[in-house]
This record gives structure tokens, sequence and C-alpha cells, in this order.
């Protein structure tokens, strides 16, 4: 019997207001009201007995529950075992029903935002309201969700067909890889909660005329129901939700029916997802499991539709698909993450908290990449270097993600930063520490160069030029567009059934593949793709077609990116558009033009036809910055004598090495071998070159000789070493030393040595020189032979030649 209904008629208040009529009423009326107050009292006869059998059984099964929980304390200290057995599981219960009470909490107010019941999304959490209530740019639109409702039920056939010839095929995939195989969708049905949209927002400046473009707040919080198959296991999704800002594109207007060619469909940023498993995969929902699979449905959603990816759509026959599909970056965008300070502790030691592994995740839209890590170290230096192509300019951010690495469980957070890039555009070169957000402390120090594209050959050779003095060998100079319309009269690779054909392309380590089309010798991809170049002149793209049943290839050809493609082995469409990179405008307004004044110089200098390199200039002028010296270790005729190369062997050369390695290489052997001084205070002279290197954020010392050391006595001939610090402070960090040359006066190292420091930081900063001798530790006198410091703020450090010099050795100073 059902009681709640029950207890409800048979509350006091029906029954007085029954009997009130009975003695005023007329008959018929006071017969109803007996027949009622009959009722009425049998209900709650009924009800009591109900309620009674209840109060039974809830005090029955309060006693079993206290006598199971008394009884496994007394098993527990019976048997003798740890108390952990007993905790164990009660915190593990906990924890659970606490994450499960959590996510059903935020699902039951996604519901409630779905369904439009904003009042209770209000009162339920005030801090995730809709869009409209904080950006006053951002319009409600009611209409538009009353239309999606309404078109909702016939959206569920398309869902389905994008879902199993899309996501299914790459979700198997990549569960393959974790040994998990045997992925399918059994059944997709999205449920009768449309998607809402929490406000609208429509571009109406900087736009081109022949396009609109719109951001819609998507909530998505389904009572889908959609099962899969995981080996012969069978599970479900239920209550899939997702969030996050959706970029709407109509290109090309036309000006026939429908107005608009085409639309482009996509997240600006991978969107917040969250979803719960049911059925026998429900142990897949527990940290660890359940994160690698919505990692993996999250990676697949961005591969479809989360720059630079898009779901392009066409509405006219007018528009070709080249138009729609052809991926057309608005440029690229190269970030440094260069270091990180006073990050929080996460690892635990025997004495407390200890140090962090800290590594940097970047995210620019869907495009992913990762710093290596830096063990034990709470400031961190990276170096890390990365470039993503940019489709959008309004609307997206770099996102930056610290975590603390750790085997044995979850990598901890360690704070997150994120930078407009519509701002990095503006400013041309943007250089900043951040402040870590969701993080008690900790600054993350990085900087980002826009590069805008151009079909000028011209600019080709400034950027090769640009790249090879920043020495990162993954840096590009062009970006190629690849277009794949179709192919045609493939060949059978098997016998019995014509091919599953899908197209790989391939550029150095760089792979996209289009999708397989089942049971066609003529398939129609209609798919475009963006590779980075580091060469054009010397590298090649790579097509080839293969069987998906098979896994033979069935065609492929190899495009030369520097000449015309002129023949196929077969029909094959598609369209190639090369870029050359060149850096976006910087903004005299900001500090960015006066971060890259050398990368401006060095970049304003023509490569003539043939190139003539001369070894660099040494200075030893007379002046009171410890460069002093009255006469030169090298003459006149010695730096007038160019290195003259052929314009063949300058362009083999500018492939293989950096102009500066080249300049260091020709330094090093230039010098002379002996000096006709000891220097102004008899302590010796030390010969070394000093550049930096404004884009890459870099000090290189080179330490190239000592000459004309003292003796202090002839019988102990010095084992001389060099030590660098950076000034002031004198860390750990910044030490350097040189090797140990035995029983020599003017010692030979030809050592390098890098600092990662921003400009701001280099023109405060001193470079302190300390010349030791080894045998001096043994004797009990000091072991320093001389010593100098070298202000860094020198132009001329800053030039692509950089500081090429002689010092003279000073006596030993006191530490400040």
């Amino acid at each position: 019997m059902n009681d709640t209904p029950v207890a409800v008629a048979a509350t006091p208040t029906p029954t007085t207001a029954t009997t009130a009529p009975i003695s005023n009423g007329t008959p018929t009326e006071a017969a109803a009201a007996s027949a009622a107050a009959a009722s009425a009292a049998a209900t709650t006869t009924v009800a009591t007995s109900g309620s009674s059998e209840n109060s039974i059984f809830s005090i029955l099964y309060t006693i079993g529950k206290k006598v199971a929980i008394v009884g496994s304390i007394y098993l527990v200290g019976y048997m003798g075992w740890s108390v952990a057995w007993l905790i164990a599981p009660v915190i593990l219960s906990v924890a659970r029903d606490q994450l499960g009470k959590t996510s059903a909490k935020k699902r039951d107010i996604a519901k409630a935002s779905a369904l439009a019941c904003e009042k209770d999304v209000i009162l339920a959490r005030i801090d995730e309201l809709p869009a409209w209530v904080y950006f006053p740019d951002v319009e409600r639109c009611e209409w538009l969700n009353k239309i999606l409702k309404q078109v909702w039920p016939n959206a569920n056939h398309f869902t389905r067909t994008l879902v199993k010839e899309t996501i299914e095929p790459n979700v198997a995939l990549a569960l393959s890889n974790y040994k998990m195989n045997g992925f399918r969708f059994d059944r997709i049905i999205l449920g009768t909660i449309p998607p809402r949209i929490g406000g609208v927002k429509i571009y109406d400046k900087n736009v081109d005329r022949n396009e609109i473009i719109m951001d819609l707040d998507l909530f998505y919080a389904s009572d889908c129901d959609i099962n899969f198959y995981l080996g012969g296991m069978k599970g479900g999704i239920k209550d899939f939700q997702i969030h996050g800002w959706v970029r709407v594109v109509m290109k090309p207007l036309i000006r026939s029916m429908p107005l608009v060619g085409g639309l482009q469909i996509f997240f600006l940023n991978n969107p917040n997802i969250d979803f719960n498993l049911v059925g026998v995969i429900d142990f897949m929902d527990m940290p660890g499991l359940s994160d690698l699979l919505r990692r993996i449905i999250v990676e697949q959603i961005g591969a479809v539709m989360v720059l630079p990816n898009k779901l392009p759509i066409s509405l006219s026959e007018e528009v070709s698909a080249v138009a729609l599909k052809m991926p057309e970056p608005e440029g690229i965008l190269r970030i440094h993450v260069v270091e990180a300070k006073d990050l929080m502790k996460k690892d635990i030691s025997v004495l407390g908290k200890g140090k962090s592994d800290p590594y940097a995740i970047i995210n620019v839209g869907a495009q992913e990449f990762k710093t290596q890590i830096i063990d034990n170290n709470v400031n961190p230096k990276w170096d890390y270097w990365c470039e993503a192509p940019v489709f959008i300019e309004m609307g997206q951010f770099v996102e930056i993600q610290l975590k603390d690495s750790d085997d044995s469980k979850k990598d901890e957070n360690l704070g997150r930063a994120s930078i407009d890039i519509a701002s990095v555009i503006k400013k041309g070169v943007v250089d900043s520490w951040l402040t870590l957000e969701d993080a008690k402390h900790g600054l993350l120090h990085v900087r980002l160069q826009w590069y805008k594209l151009t079909a000028e050959l011209n600019d080709l050779q400034q950027i090769l030029l640009e790249t090879q003095l920043l020495r990162v060998t993954s840096m590009s100079s062009a970006v190629l567009s690849v277009f794949i319309d179709s192919a045609r009269h493939l060949k059978q690779a098997r016998s019995s059934s014509k091919p599953d054909p899908y197209l790989v392309c391939s550029l150095n380590k760089q792979k996209q593949q289009t999708a397989m089309i089942m049971r066609d010798d003529s398939p129609v991809w209609e798919q475009g793709f963006t590779f980075l170049v580091s060469n054009p002149d010397n590298e090649s793209l790579n097509i080839k077609i293969y069987d998906q049943k098979t896994g033979n290839d069935i065609g492929q050809y190899t495009y030369t990116l520097s000449t015309l493609l002129k023949q196929f082995n077969m029909e094959l469409y598609m369209s190639l558009s090369l870029r050359i990179l060149k850096p976006g405008e910087i903004d005299k307004e900001s500090d960015a033009l006066e971060q890259v004044a050398a990368l401006t110089r060095s970049s304003s200098v023509k490569t003539p036809d043939v190139a003539v390199v001369a070894p660099p200039t040494f200075k030893d002028p007379q002046a009171p910055n410890k460069r002093q010296s009255t006469e030169s270790p090298i003459s006149e005729e010695e730096l007038a004598v160019p290195m003259k190369i052929s314009p063949a062997m300058s362009a083999s050369t500018s492939s293989e090495k950096p102009i500066s390695e080249l300049a260091a290489s020709v330094l090093t052997h230039r010098f002379p071998e002996t000096s006709s001084t000891a220097g102004e205070h008899g302590l010796g002279r030390i010969q070394m070159s000093i550049r930096y290197s404004a884009q890459r954020q870099k000090l290189d010392v080179t330490l190239h000789k000592i000459v004309k050391i003292p003796l202090r006595d002839p019988s102990n001939i010095p084992d001389p070493y060099v030590k660098l610090y950076l000034l002031p402070g004198r860390t750990k960090e910044s030490k350097r030393k040189t090797g140990v040359i035995k029983d020599n006066c003017n010692p030979v190292y030809d050592a390098s040595f890098e600092y990662l420091i921003s400009i701001a930081e280099l023109r405060q900063t001193e470079l302190e020189v300390t010349v030791c001798t080894q045998k001096g530790f043994l004797s009990g006198s000091s072991p320093i032979i001389g010593m100098l410091k070298i202000p860094l703020d020198d132009s001329e450090i800053t030039t692509p030649a950089g500081l090429n010099t002689w010092f003279d050795l000073q006596p030993e100073m006191r530490h400040e």
C-alpha cells in the first residue's frame, strides 16, 4: 500500500471540516458528509496500521545496523587486526558519498538552468549565474531557447551520426592505447532537455562585412540515455553536461537565399564536461580511471569542435568547400615559458613540507603543450618554447596550468594563469610575470610574440635569420595550409571489395589524418590541415592513402614545397597555401619595443647574395670600466683580413649553424696565443665573449683563455679555474665553473655558459668573474688569483655580435 497519499488524507484538518455541516445541512448533504467522515475514519485506521508497520521495520533496521557496526568493531578487536581495516573502508565510503553528492548537486543546478528555472539557479548557487547577468554586452535570448526546444527532437539523428562516425572510432583508438579494446556505442538518445543559451554576444566592430560572428554561452545538462560496450562489459552515460562559449561564424554572405553561404561552429576553448557512469562500467567512476575516460572524451570533442578544429555546415551550393573548410590562420603565437618563482611545496619530506616537481601545461584551444619536469625545485627554469596557430583573434586565451608531478598519485595543482591573445596581438610582444590563480603564492614568467602571415617571399630570409639567431631548432618560419578534396580511381586493396580509404599528410614529425570512407575508390574528404614549416627551401609534404581494413597504402605522393605541383600518379585534388611568418607590429606605448631592441636591430640587416664574414673587432679602450690595456693583442693587419664565402656555402652554412655559432668559431681561432702584457695590475688578462639574446631571454658567456697569470712561487705553478656569479645575490643557481687546468699560467678554456634572465633584470645585474687556483687551498693562502665585475647594461651586449674583448684581472674584492 502506498503510505504517502494516505497520510495526507488522514490529517486532522479535513476531518474537522467534514463534521461541521452534518447538523445544519440538508439530508443529502448530511449523508454525503457522513460518508466522507466514515471514509476519513477508515483511511486513518489504514494509515495508522501502515505507519505502525513502517515503524517496526524502521526499528528492526536500526537495530540491525547498530549490531553490524558493533559486531565489526568487536571482530576487529577479537581477531587482533589493525585499526586501518576499519578506518580505510569508512574513509573511502564517506569520500565516495561526498563526491557523489557534489556531482549530483552540480547536475541538479545545471538541469535547473537548462529547464529555464533561473530563480532556482540563483537561489541554489549565486556564483553560477547566466552570462548576461555579468556582461553588459551579452544579451538574453529566450527566443532562441524556445526555438531549440522546438527543434530538439529532430536533432537526435544528426547527433547520432556525428558520434558514431567521428567520435566513436577516435575514442576506441585512444582506449586501445590503454589496452581497453572493443569500445562502441550501442544506443544514443539525447533526452528531452535541449541545450540552453545563457546569453548571446554579437560582434559589430573589427568584423569583416562579409561575415557575422556571435558567441553563445552554452549550457547542456541532458537527461540522455547513452549505452556503450567496452570489451564484453556494458556501460552507460547519464546526466551528460557541457558548458562553454560556442562561436558561430556565418560566412560568406551571399545575395541569394538563404543569404548565408555556410556556418562554422566551434568552442573557443576546451569546455567543461561532466557525466555520470552507470552499469557494469560504474567501477570506472573513481579517481584515475574516470579521469582517463573523461579526458579521452574531452580530447575527442576538442578534435571535432574546439579551435583550431571547426564544425563546418554548408548552406548554399554557391560556396565552395575550400572557402568554408580550408584552415585560415590569422597568425602564429610564439610562447616562451621562461621560469616560475615561489611555487607551493607539495612534496612531503621527513621534516614536513619539502619541494615540488613542477611542470607546465599550455593550452591554446585544443592545442596542448607540456614542459619538462624540474625535480625538487620551487623556482624552476624551463626555458620552454612552443608555437600555436591562431585562427580567431577575439575571445581566445592562452591557458597555463602548473602541476606537481607525482608518480604515486594524481598530480597536484600549483596554480594557473591565462593571457588574452588579443592583448598580445595588439602589443606585438608581451613579457610579463603573472601571479598564479588558485594558489597561495607563486609567479610565472612568460614571453609571447605575435607573428602575422604574409605572402611576400622577401620576408622569408628575414624570418630564417631570426630563427637562426634564436637557436631553438623547433621554431618555424612559415605556415602551410592544406585542403584535401578528393581522390579518384584508387587501386583495389582487396580483390573482393572496394577499399576503405583514409589519407595521411605528414611534414617532418607532424601528421594529420582524414576520416575513413567506407567502400569507395573515389572518396571525397573535404578536410583542411595546417602545418608549421621550419624552412620551405628543404622540406616536403608527404601524402599517403591507406586502406583501413588491410593497412596497406594504395597511393602516395611527395610534394616539394619549393616547387610547383606538376604531376600525380593518381588524380588527387587538393589546395596548398604557404605563408611566411612576419613579426607583428610592436606597440610603442608598451615596453615590448624596448625588450626586443636587439632583435629588431639584427632582423633589419638584409642578407646579401655573397656573404662576407669578418672576425669580430675586440675593443680595448682606455676607460674606467675595467677593460684597460696599453696594447692590443691583435694587430690591425689581422683585423683587416676578411673571410669570403660563396653564395652556395653561405646558404648551406646558414641552414646548418646559427650565425652566432659561426662568429664564435671564428672568434676562437682568431685570438693570438700570447700577449705581451699581464694587465694593469699584473694579475693577468682574461678573454671573454658576452652576448644577450632578447628573444631567447638568454645571456651567453664564453670564457676563451687567460694569459700571463703571475707565479707566486716559481716551484708552485697554479692550477687555474674560473667561477662566475650574477650580482646582486651571488646565489647557488647563478654559479658557473670551468674545469681545472693543471700547472698552467696561460690556460685555454673555450667554455660557454648560459643564464636565463629577462632584459629588465639584465640591466640591474653584474657578472662577477673570479679566477682561482686549486693549489691555493692546499698551501693555506687565498685561492683567488684575480677577479672583476662586468656591468651587463652595456648596449653592445645586446647586439648580434655581442661584447668580445679582453679584461684586466683586478685584485681580490670583498663580497658585499
